[in-house]
């Protein structure tokens, strides 16, 4: 369980995902590469590459709530890592499980759901 991390979904995120998808073709595909290389290099081995940031006041000792600010959409063709697209997920130290709990366009919104990061903590 040390090196592996479990990925789940709240039902937001999957609404969200299966409504972007249609638009962005290759986010399926993309998200997939993100949990390698951005998040369980963050969380696992330790390793900042400036994408990820705990959001804060949402972060306690066994449960961080991060945002993922670079995010590299192919179907974005020419914007890289700066593809606009966000996903905030809740991350659990002590299962190293993460929750992925909603993924936005930042041209659509412009701030993470608060409500929605408060309503998954009451859970």
């Amino acid at each position: 369980m040390e090196n592996q991390i479990k990925y789940e979904e709240t039902n937001g995120f999957r609404k969200d995902f299966k409504r972007l998808v249609k638009k962005y073709r290759t986010l399926k595909e993309d998200l997939e590469v993100v949990k390698s290389n951005t998040i369980e290099l963050y969380h696992l081995k330790g390793i900042e590459n400036q994408s990820i940031f705990p959001i804060p006041g949402f972060c306690n000792e066994s449960l961080q709530i991060c945002k993922i600010k670079k995010f590299a959409c192919k179907a974005l063709k020419g914007r890289g890592a700066m593809s606009g697209i966000r996903v905030i997920y809740a991350f659990h130290l002590s299962s190293h499980v993460v929750e992925f709990i909603e993924i936005y366009f930042k041209g659509e919104q412009v701030n993470e759901n608060k409500e929605r990061i408060n309503d998954y903590l009451k859970k």
